[in-house]
């Protein structure tokens, strides 16, 4: 093997299914194995298959399927766990047996009650076993990282000496610290004399937050091989997650000189397969893979991005398969985001005054919704573009609605009418009736109702209400349209939306008809 080749050892079936509650059916199971052999990943542990019969029966149909990939199975050194492993593994084009025994203090006493001398017998006993199978084997001494180095190193001897190929070294627990890690690996090539006929591999968990850091040092030491799993899902906290190990050594190949074979750009993908399998939904902020690993609310990264992406981007979204940047449209957002996300929408050719009004509008819904949608925007932007178009001659101050059962409905409203400040309070048959009624006693009007529609142009409880309003007036129609997250304020700035229009229609036909007077007196 190249020295610089790193094998990827994808755990997600076996140890990510240990996750509580992200138990796999055998066609799920199948399913991910396919897209982890697209990924090109090296070797895949298809299961443990000992642990049931649905489980054995799971690796034997991987094993059938997958042509690429080594498959791997996990036995304890136990006569029994090898040989269903073996069996499951029969159909397998290239085939490995992964045993294990605790070697800590811990685990030899409280767990398995046996010696030092008792444990390296059985561990021997077992790989010798495992070569009626294959010659491809893996052993791991169970919490290594809790291990005396002195007998860590003669047991790892023993077993190299018996057969095994690959030393995995595992965290079992997630309790070691980078250099701590990366010490134990270099205590063992160090002191472990036939250590160059074997693989050293790495299985870190996450209980501590430092399964990534802890693997990638061991990189550093020595490691060749590295155990991990999709969105890092396993035992307690979680394992090494495949996407961050793998994206970290293509980032920062400058330090870590190492070749994975990933095809990176199916980790989204896969990322997606496995989460729906598992109803283990993926973290928002999760590096690699999660919604907002690419997304950029923030003003001023939002101006850096559309600069230049390199200034906040470390890798692009396609390289994982994602399809593009998002720039979130939140309250941090800043006025050169809102202009560019408004070109995407179509919004080239507007005028100043009307992005500024929108943006305007836009911080205000920003500060109310926690996501702002294409949608919203386009409200807001049609909204401002009425306002851009005429001259409002009423607009609305205040707003206070009571509602509720056992009473009548009631609405507290304040009108700038023509410069001057009037208020009202008014009930109706509803707080839309009575909200309507307070906007009629204080501009007093004969123009009939003839269109109310709500929608709400976005999900979730916050979502922003679009409200239309159609009002008629000696044959002469306008339309008017709001948006706001509270319906009513929308209801009634619609209602008002739609007046102005109508004055600006009254304006114009007694424009006109003066006009008509004139040529009729020949002036």
């Amino acid at each position: 093997m190249a020295n610089n080749k790193l094998v990827i050892f994808d755990t997600t079936l076996r140890d990510g299914e240990q996750s509580p509650g992200a138990s796999m059916t055998g066609s799920e199971k199948l399913r991910i194995a396919k897209v982890l052999e697209k990924l090109n990943v090296d070797i895949i542990e298809a299961g443990f298959p000992i642990a049931s019969k649905g489980d054995a029966e799971a690796v034997k149909n991987i094993a059938k399927t997958i042509k690429n990939s080594t498959i791997c199975g996990l036995a304890r050194a136990i006569n029994k766990d090898i040989d269903v492993a073996g069996e499951s593994l029969k159909p397998a084009n290239s085939a490995r047996i992964h045993t294990f025994i605790a070697t800590s203090e811990i685990h030899m006493q409280k767990k398995l009650n046996m010696s030092k001398e008792e444990v390296t017998d059985q561990a021997v006993r077992a790989i010798k076993r495992i070569q009626k199978y294959t010659n491809n084997i893996e052993f791991s001494p169970e919490d290594a990282g809790r291990s005396d180095f002195d007998f860590l190193c003669a047991i790892i001897e023993k077993a190299i000496k018996a057969g095994a190929t690959t030393i995995n070294i595992p965290d079992t627990v997630g309790y070691s610290i980078p250099e701590e890690f990366a010490r134990t690996i270099t205590h063992i090539k160090n002191n472990v004399p036939n250590i160059d006929k074997a693989i050293i591999s790495a299985h870190c968990h996450n209980d501590l937050g430092l399964a990534v850091a802890n693997a990638l040092a061991g990189l550093s030491a020595g490691v060749r091989q590295i155990e991990c799993t999709i969105n890092g899902i396993g035992e307690r906290a979680g394992n090494a997650a495949l996407e961050e190990i793998v994206m970290a050594i293509k980032t920062r190949n400058d330090l870590m000189p190492y070749e994975t074979g990933i095809k990176t750009e199916l980790i989204s993908k896969a990322s997606k397969i496995v989460s729906n399998a598992t109803g283990f939904p993926v973290q928002f902020n999760k590096a690699i893979v999660g919604k907002n690993a690419f997304a950029h609310e923030s003003g001023i990264h939002q101006d850096g991005m559309l600069k230049n992406r390199e200034t906040y981007e470390i890798m692009t979204p396609e390289s994982v398969g994602v399809k593009k940047t998002s720039l979130v449209m939140g309250k941090h957002s800043g006025r050169h985001a809102f202009k560019d996300k408004l070109s995407d929408l179509g919004y080239s050719d507007l005028t100043d005054d009307v992005v500024q009004a929108a943006f305007g509008k836009f911080k205000v819904l920003a500060d109310k919704k926690k996501h702002v949608y294409d949608e919203d925007i386009i409200a807001l932007v049609d909204d401002s573009l009425i306002i851009d178009n005429k001259i409002n001659a009423i607009n609305l101050k205040s707003l206070k609605v009571f509602a509720g059962t056992g009473e009548p409905q009631k609405a507290e409203m304040t009108l700038d009418v023509f410069g001057e400040i009037k208020k009202t309070s008014q009930t109706g048959d509803g707080p839309v009736d009575a909200t309507f009624k307070c906007i009629k006693a204080l501009y007093p009007h004969d123009m009939k109702l003839l269109l109310y529609q709500v929608h709400a142009v976005t999900e979730g409880t916050d979502a922003q209400a679009t409200v239309s309003v159609k009002i008629e007036e000696n044959d002469r129609s306008t339309v008017g349209q709001s948006a706001d997250t509270d319906t009513l304020v929308a209801s009634a700035n619609a209602y008002l939306n739609a007046l102005n229009k109508m004055l600006i229609k009254r304006e114009k036909k007694a424009m006109n008809e003066s006009i008509k007077h004139q040529k009729v007196k020949g002036i």
